[in-house]
């Protein structure tokens, strides 16, 4: 049930109120707290209300108490979580994907996601008989929540001066259209806010950091120095530069990377990121001396990579980047505003910190998840995967896998040209395709 994000689905369909409210009950019996309190954050779908009240419902139920956020970026539940010390937190959203879709991630009192063995011990107690308890929790709203995190943005980032900066802010018309052009605007910059007016279901409606031709567009009309586009829920952000280039998480990674290291702040020397991260990247890091450790992909192994080795900083294409010297979750604010810091007084236009060798993606869809298994195990996908990484030897990559959020097959290819890189592309996808009948 547990995805790399949680629990995610069609809100009524898959991820019912019934769930929800199973979900809250098992999260507060799994704590060792004696009367928990968990915080419900949620994003702007409109199924999102329905949610929280049930989380809720089930964490009263448990005996727990149950403090209602309201709107906020998943980010700010692991700062307010460790601000307030509090038991634990459940954010109700379903990232960049569309508003008819949901979801559930849990955080336990450090501020971090739930290790895989808490989430399959809850899993675990949904089909168990319900515990019942004479003592029944609270609802309660939890007020002051947006100040709290605009405070903990204000207070890191308070040297930031963006007095003269114009900037544009996609919002993706969910979490940060209400935190993000204010942050902005309190250190300084003219900001333009677009897709900052939710109505529950225009979430990640053709814009936001997974469709950014809005973005470029308005930028070029309104001469910004640059813009930022976050996700529905505010853990990601791309940045474009003035000329409309895109800028991805790898390059915003780069950047942050040396003016930490330059900062004496890139702890124990090193970045993570995912085996998506483009070749160039590598280069450039290996070119400063910093050593880089890759994960699958997903920004929770990123996370659990920085943890073991002691590292602060790391990261993925999409622009989830984690520095867990301000949160212990990606923040898209956060990096943007790490981002303009790296910057100093040059243009992002003028960042020059990687060569990017050309990469190729495309997403081939399943009827349903059980299938993209039986694909990528077949042998003639095997086989061509392998065939086609001898081919280009130490030229290039490819990368074959599933989604851990959709019914996706990912292939993903980079090459010395993009003309190679659409071909190998292209016959991977002839290939999975077949597989998948």
């Amino acid at each position: 049930m547990f995805g790399t994000d949680g629990v995610r689905g069609r809100a009524g369909e898959f991820l019912t109120p019934e769930l929800a409210v199973a979900l809250g009950r098992a999260a507060v019996a799994h704590s060792e707290a004696p009367r928990p309190q968990m915080l419900i954050v949620r994003d702007t779908r409109e199924s999102g209300e329905m949610l929280e009240a049930a989380i809720a419902a089930g964490a009263s139920a448990a005996g727990g108490d149950a403090l209602i956020a309201g709107v906020l970026p998943t980010p700010a539940a692991p700062l307010l979580l460790r601000r307030h010390r509090l038991d634990l937190a459940a954010v109700i959203s379903a990232s960049h994907n569309p508003y008819d879709d949901n979801g559930i991630k849990l955080f336990g009192p450090d501020g971090f996601k739930l290790d895989d063995s808490t989430e399959h011990a809850i899993e675990g107690e949904l089909g168990q008989p319900v515990a019942r308890t004479a003592r029944v929790g609270r609802v309660r709203r939890f007020r002051g929540a947006l100040e709290d995190y605009l405070r903990e943005l204000h207070v890191r980032y308070a040297s930031l001066d963006l007095s003269g900066r114009r900037i544009l802010l996609d919002c993706a018309n969910g979490a940060t259209h209400l935190v993000a052009p204010e942050i902005f605007r309190r250190l300084g910059a003219e900001v333009e806010a677009m897709a900052a007016d939710p109505d529950g279901r225009n979430i990640n409606d053709h814009c936001g950091s997974t469709h950014l031709a809005t973005v470029i567009e308005r930028l070029h009309q309104g001469g910004h120095d640059l813009a930022f586009a976050f996700d529905g829920d505010g853990d990601r952000v791309l940045a474009v530069d003035r000329d409309g280039v895109v800028v991805d998480g790898d390059e915003l990674v780069a950047l942050a990377a040396l003016h930490l290291r330059d900062l004496g702040r890139l702890n124990g020397g090193g970045v993570a990121v995912t085996v998506m991260t483009n070749y160039g990247f590598h280069a450039a890091m290996a070119t400063a001396g910093i050593e880089v450790a890759t994960t699958p992909v997903g920004d929770r192994y990123v996370l659990d990579e920085l943890r073991r080795r002691g590292w602060a900083l790391g990261g993925e294409q999409s622009g989830h980047i984690i520095d867990l010297g301000f949160g212990p979750s990606g923040d898209g604010i956060s990096s943007a505003l790490l981002t303009l810091e790296a910057l100093g007084n040059r243009d992002l236009a003028q960042r020059d910190v990687m060569e990017k060798l050309p990469q190729y993606l495309v997403n081939i869809r399943a009827e349903e998840r059980k299938a993209l298994t039986a694909a990528l195990d077949a042998a003639a996908v095997r086989e061509a995967i392998e065939r086609e990484q001898a081919a280009l030897r130490e030229r290039g990559r490819v990368v074959v896998r599933a989604s851990g959020t959709e019914p996706l097959i990912r292939v993903m290819v980079e090459a010395p040209s993009a003309r190679e890189t659409e071909e190998v592309c292209g016959r991977l996808k002839a290939v999975v395709e077949r597989a998948l009948g």
